[in-house]
């Protein structure tokens, strides 16, 4: 009795450790996780809703797609790629530039013209959802216009933002968790037959220091700002997981693929593009990248 109790404590051991190497590599690489069983949507079934900010309209990398103008929503986003894939029998794509999670449900005015509550298009027929949102409850790149420094080892921005003891970008990050998870919720009741699937942020900064002066940030703040992207992206995860929803990792792909690479293998563009972007946002190479981690979790053929 003696051994096989001692084998069991053994093998508790080993699965304990195994759970956290696990965990562990979770949280410094992510992964995609897939979304509970639902509806089917493609071969013309189905219907697919997209929701999210820019990540998911993608500024000025296609032609205009929908109204209103101001949303900016180009026709070679990752959800028109997604559904071009599926060909599904109905598409809504109803992202827009500058959304919250307040934008889910309530009106968001633009520049030119007004986009009505992006759950809206939810309904009880919809099959699958998508959604990228999160990144401007935080105010990632609300700051960035701010951080340029003639300093290549300074960080002017991570100084400001985690002064006091007080890392505010973190702090953002968790108010913003439940609000995700209220809106997964909703999305749910209002389409129960629906596959859910959080599709997270691309990388943005390389590993290391960076590339100043081509990206004007100090070291310092390539350093921050990398981080609470990855704290961002585990806790779209964590959410995507407590609330019924598969989630796509578009950062692991990704790596290599920053703002500091070369500009034919770049999927985000830098604060002066080299291809059809916005700055700091995906170019067209980068939406494909991340039509084709929703194509994968989904395990399209």
């Amino acid at each position: 009795m003696a051994k096989k109790s001692g084998g069991g404590g053994c093998l508790v051991v080993v699965l304990v450790v195994g759970l956290l190497v696990y965990g562990y590599y979770k949280w410094q690489h992510g992964s995609s996780s897939a979304p509970p069983d639902g509806a089917d949507t493609g071969g013309g079934s189905g219907r697919y809703v997209a929701l999210g900010d820019s990540y998911t309209s993608s500024p000025r990398t296609g032609r205009q797609a929908g109204t209103p103008a101001g949303c900016e929503r180009s026709d070679d986003n990752y959800p028109h790629l997604v559904s071009a894939k599926l060909k599904p029998a109905a598409f809504a794509d109803v992202s827009c530039g500058g959304a919250t999670t307040a934008h889910l449900t309530a009106a968001q005015k633009t520049d030119n013209g007004t986009n009505p509550p992006q759950l809206d298009a939810v309904t009880a027929d919809t099959t699958l959802v998508t959604l990228g949102i999160g990144g401007n409850d935080v105010g990632f790149f609300s700051y960035a216009s701010g951080c340029a420094t003639t300093h290549p080892n300074g960080s002017p921005c991570k100084d400001r933002l985690t002064a006091g003891g007080h890392d505010q970008l973190a702090e953002r990050i968790d108010a913003t968790a439940p609000k995700v998870g209220a809106i997964l919720d909703r999305i749910h009741t209002k389409a129960p037959k629906a596959k859910v699937v959080v599709v997270g942020y691309p990388t943005v900064l390389p590993d290391g220091d960076g590339c100043w002066p081509a990206l004007p940030f100090g070291a310092g703040d390539i350093a921050y700002f990398r981080g609470e992207l990855e704290k961002l992206n585990k806790m779209l995860e964590d959410q995507a997981d407590a609330h019924r929803a598969g989630y796509a990792d578009t950062a692991t792909p990704g790596k290599g693929h920053d703002v500091c690479a070369a500009s034919d293998k770049r999927w985000v563009e830098g604060l002066l593009p080299a291809s059809p972007a916005a700055p700091l946002h995906p170019n067209a190479r980068g939406e494909q990248g991340m039509a084709d981690a929703v194509v994968s979790l989904l395990k399209l053929p």
